[in-house]
């Protein structure tokens, strides 16, 4: 299988982890939409400083994806793929922020070093709620709840469109790397000139392909409204998770939980 089939795949799994039915799937994707931006806005607010008061935080994507019944060893693949991003962000920080702000034994740390691990943790994060949030939803009730929530139908419909188009580019590339190898023999047609002509043609194919895509949904009667089966229904349940998880939240960012803990387990052992 090709890097691009494989990608394709992985991608898609998310939708198909989506249909399960467990008891995190069955929540209205509105209280898990709410839910998560609490969640983003809560680890974003910290201090570039501050690590030990974002731990607490990796509960809630991990108590998702266990209950959501989400291979772990999946959402892992997915954020080692986007791990680089994170690493090159801050990849500087540690020669731009030399002053030395914390000591580990006799070892002095600068707080380039702390700010660079913020910017990490903040990354794993952010990026696995926002996965448990498809893996537990899927991109088509994401946008649902977005819509229904007060975002614009045009907002709501250009997302899903977007990620959907990422499958139809994913198809046609694969179509022409699978060519491109068939016809060249003695690895002739590899060159840089040859990658620059088939960008061209991917792009020709692909607008013309979305093109068929979208007359074929006129035909259908689509309105650009985004519609699913599914009926959206807030229950106690769904209120309960929401206010729940937003407290907890709330509660991490006033106090330092990790600091408390370390006290009071301390204060014991004197």
């Amino acid at each position: 299988m090709s890097s691009i089939e494989t990608g394709l795949y992985e991608l898609g799994q998310l939708d198909r982890l989506a249909s399960q039915d467990t008891s995190v799937h069955r929540l209205d994707p509105r209280a898990k939409v709410i839910t998560t931006l609490v969640f983003l806005v809560a680890v974003v607010s910290f201090g570039k400083y501050d690590i030990l008061g974002m731990l607490p935080f990796a509960l809630f994507p991990i108590v998702m994806a266990s209950e959501g019944q989400l291979p772990f060893r999946f959402l892992v693949r997915k954020l080692l793929v986007v791990a680089p991003f994170a690493l090159v962000i801050g990849f500087f920080n540690p020669w731009i922020d030399r002053e030395i702000i914390a000591y580990l034994g006799g070892l002095g740390i600068s707080g380039g070093w702390i700010s660079y691990a913020s910017i990490i943790i903040r990354f794993l994060l952010t990026t696995s709620a926002a996965l448990v949030l498809i893996g537990t939803t899927g991109m088509l009730g994401v946008c649902m709840a977005i819509e229904r929530l007060g975002a614009p139908d045009v907002f709501a419909t250009q997302l899903l469109f977007l990620y959907r188009y990422i499958f139809v580019l994913g198809e046609e590339a694969m179509r022409m790397a699978r060519a491109r190898a068939l016809r060249s023999f003695g690895s002739r047609g590899m060159g840089v000139h040859v990658y620059g002509q088939m960008l061209g043609q991917l792009l020709l194919r692909t607008y013309d392909r979305a093109q068929r895509v979208y007359l074929a949904m006129q035909c259908r009667g689509f309105d650009g409204h985004v519609r699913i089966m599914r009926k959206l229904h807030l229950t106690s349940r769904d209120v309960a998770f929401t206010l729940g998880w937003s407290a907890a939240f709330v509660l991490f960012r006033l106090y330092n939980v990790p600091l408390l803990v370390g006290q009071f387990v301390t204060g014991l052992i004197t």
